[in-house]
């Protein structure tokens, strides 16, 4: 089991510790989610994902063109 600690400051951050920040390969800018997976008990996981890992996520019945995308958009506007 590794075990790492963090101090928070009076300004509520803390730094993450390099092992962990290497395991979850992390650096600056990405952010991380905390989880409460039970009371008290939280989970750390890296919130960025590559954009490329998204495709193919959503699947489509079928191509909308630029214009038909501008036209729902006019008229779910209209209906507020």
């Amino acid at each position: 089991m590794n075990i790492a600690t963090a101090t928070v400051t009076s300004k509520g951050q803390i730094t993450i510790p390099a092992t962990i920040r290497n395991t979850l390969n992390v650096g600056p800018g990405d952010r991380i989610q905390f989880v409460e997976v039970a009371p008290g008990r939280f989970e750390m996981l890296v919130a960025c994902n590559d954009v490329k890992s998204l495709k193919g996520m959503v699947k489509t019945s079928h191509n909308v063109s630029i214009e038909e995308m501008n036209q729902a958009i006019e008229r779910r506007g209209s209906e507020s």
